[in-house]
C-alpha cells in the first residue's frame, strides 16, 4: 500500500498547457506527489503512493473537472493495475479467506506481509 507507482503522462503540455500543468503540479505536491517531467523530454510521469494518487485524481476531479479531462483519464487508467494497493489490510484479508476458506494462517502473512494478530482478527472478522 505504501510503494510508490508511476503513471507515464505523454506529451502532458501539449495536451493541457502550461498553466494547468502548473496547476496541476501544486495540487500534486498537497496530495504527496510529484509530478514531473521525465529527463529532458516533452513526457512527464507522476509518482506517488496509489492512495495518495488516488486522492489526487479525486481532488482534480472535483476542483478542476474541466481542466484536464486526459490527465484524469491517464491517472484512473494507471490506477487500474494497483487496484489491490488502494484496499486497506484488513478489507484485502477478509477478502482472501472468503474467497479461499481453506487459507492458513501462515499463507495470510507470507501473501500480505500483516502481522499474526492482523491475520487471526480477519479470520475472525470473515466467519462472523
Amino acid at each position: 500500500m505504501n510503494e510508490a507507482i508511476v503513471i507515464a503522462l505523454p506529451s502532458l503540455i501539449h495536451r493541457i498547457g502550461r498553466e494547468q500543468v502548473i496547476q496541476a503540479q501544486i495540487l500534486a505536491v498537497e496530495f504527496g506527489c510529484s509530478l514531473k517531467r521525465v529527463r529532458r523530454s516533452r513526457n512527464w510521469q507522476l509518482t506517488g503512493g496509489a492512495v495518495d494518487v488516488q486522492s489526487f485524481t479525486l481532488a482534480l476531479k472535483q476542483r478542476q473537472p474541466a481542466m484536464a479531462p486526459y490527465l484524469i483519464a491517464k491517472l484512473e487508467a494507471g490506477l487500474l493495475p494497483h487496484a489491490d494497493k488502494l484496499e486497506p489490510l484488513s478489507v484485502k484479508l477478509v477478502r482472501m479467506i472468503r474467497e479461499t476458506p481453506g487459507i492458513t494462517l501462515g499463507e495470510l502473512m507470507e501473501q500480505t506481509q500483516c502481522s499474526i494478530i492482523e491475520a487471526r482478527q480477519a479470520r475472525f472478522d470473515a466467519d462472523s
